[in-house]
């Protein structure tokens, strides 16, 4: 297990996340990074359980799966219907 890490950003970034830190209430880069961090491994798991939920609608035949003829024809008739 790592006891810490020390991450380097370039000069431009770096200006970022301070003025994000001055904007946002927190304390210090290493609370707003490793809050970051943290809501980015939250969102990769739920994406992930989002994606193996659909695979396991699909390989059951709960849900079918729509062709690409039938995508571009949706999204070509959504678009016709805007320009009208």
């Amino acid at each position: 297990m790592l006891k810490g890490m020390e991450i380097h950003f370039a000069p431009e970034t770096e200006k970022k996340l301070n003025d994000l830190i001055a904007q946002s209430g927190h304390v210090s880069a290493d609370e707003l990074v490793r809050e970051v961090v943290e809501g980015y491994f939250e969102e990769l798991a739920n994406t992930q359980a989002t994606l193996n939920g659909r695979y396991d609608d699909l390989k059951s035949g709960r849900v079918k799966p729509i062709s690409s003829d039938e995508i571009a024809a949706y999204f070509h008739e959504k678009s016709a219907a805007a320009r009208r």
